[in-house]
């Protein structure tokens, strides 16, 4: 008999274990125990075989902003199945129940980071953020004047970290909302080293640096600021370890500017395709979603959604001029004669998180309907672009 459920705690040795064959790691009993009183049985959905965990899936209940705003969002992880039971559905499964569970609690988005892109598309996931890396010599290290302000090393202090954070992870969509837990438990965790903050003239902290100094090369976990002087005092701050560092490694944002601001801009840079998003609730994401303000409209959408049919159909959406929503289902004689657009979940995903323009999907063919039309959802979109510096 096959069962879907969230799991008992006395199940989460079995999900931990499965984890570690799935990904392919290994743990201490110490490691384990850690594990097992940070997870929530409820929040791990198991699919069972005559009693025995087949495949599981973690559903976590975080939020992350949008256009400045946050929002719940459901982040999947730990998908993984035994080699005995794939290639059954049943991971298939496990997310068409997960979201349902999501859309039930509130959780109108959902993120993930794709084993394979494809795969995850197939059920309404779609890449929302790329993040760039840079490799630059000690030759290459921007050598400014001296800045405004100053840069002091600090404790790992998430307090005064996330008052820099907070404020930069709303000038993208798609980051997280970060509690002291996930500072902790995650960024502390997966970035190490040691922290740098500056501090404009006023002494309020504008900027930061997670980082470590290993075999002559610097490796920036993590590097935040809110505004172009910030960006150079860290700058002058990294080229003083010229001396020490070969190399500097970082990861930035896919839209970020720093090669340009380079004397030598011919630095090593990778762009990677990251984490995929999901629109889990179109109706409760678009009324909560912030549209561009000053005028209003009447937009008629046919979706399509193979995974989740409350999605699937059409949509009669109204922008008032405050560029709050209302989303009610439309039946065709109402929007007879209407301009429409339509595209899958997917399309709507990336548009709305900023990834890609409503103008650029029309193009590519991903929104379909008239160019005029396609129009009238860029304008309603407000311009930002997409981030993620964690991994969950």
């Amino acid at each position: 008999m096959d069962v879907i459920r969230t799991l008992n705690k006395d199940e989460l040795d079995e999900s931990i274990t499965l984890s570690c064959f799935a990904f392919q790691y290994e743990v201490t009993a110490e490691e384990r125990e850690e594990r097992k009183r940070r997870m929530n049985p409820d929040r791990i959905w198991g699919y069972f075989v005559d009693g025995k965990m087949a495949a599981k899936m973690h559903i976590h209940d975080m939020s992350m902003y949008v256009q400045g705003k946050p929002f719940r969002m459901g982040g999947v992880a730990s998908v993984a199945t035994w080699p005995e039971y794939r290639r059954k559905g049943m991971v298939a499964a496990l997310l068409e129940r997960g979201l349902q569970a999501m859309k039930d609690e509130g959780q109108a988005l959902s993120c993930l980071h794709p084993f394979a892109v494809s795969f995850y598309r197939k059920y309404g996931w779609e890449l929302y953020t790329d993040y760039k890396t840079y490799e630059l010599t000690s030759s290459q290290l921007p050598h400014t004047a001296h800045p405004e302000g100053k840069v002091e090393r600090a404790d790992r202090d998430w307090r005064l970290l996330d008052r820099v954070y907070s404020r930069y992870a709303q000038m993208y969509n798609g980051t997280l909302v970060r509690d002291e837990a996930w500072w902790h438990h995650t960024v502390f965790k997966q970035k190490g080293g040691q922290a740098a903050v500056y501090f404009d003239d006023a002494g309020d902290p504008r900027g930061y640096m997670l980082y470590k100094v290993k075999n002559r090369v610097m490796d920036i976990g993590e590097m935040a600021f809110l505004d172009e002087t910030a960006r150079r005092g860290l700058w002058r701050f990294i080229a003083n370890h010229d001396s020490m560092c070969d190399k500097v490694k970082l990861k930035a944002p896919a839209d970020d500017d720093l090669p340009f601001l380079l004397p030598d801009p011919r630095i090593v840079q990778e762009t990677i395709a990251y984490f995929s998003a999901r629109i889990v609730d179109f109706k409760a994401f678009a009324e909560l979603y912030p549209f561009e303000a000053g005028r209003e409209e009447r937009l008629y959408v046919r979706l399509t959604d193979r995974t989740a049919s409350w999605n699937d159909g059409l949509f009669r959406v109204t922008v008032d001029g405050s560029g709050r929503a209302s989303v009610e289902i439309a039946d065709e004689g109402e929007a007879e004669g209407a301009n429409l657009a339509a595209c899958d979940i997917q399309t709507m995903a990336a548009m709305l998180m900023g990834y890609k323009r409503p103008r650029t999907m029309h193009k590519l063919g991903r929104l379909t309907g008239s160019a005029a039309e396609a129009e009238r959802w860029e304008r309603l979109v407000p311009q930002r672009s997409s981030y993620l510096p964690d991994y969950y």
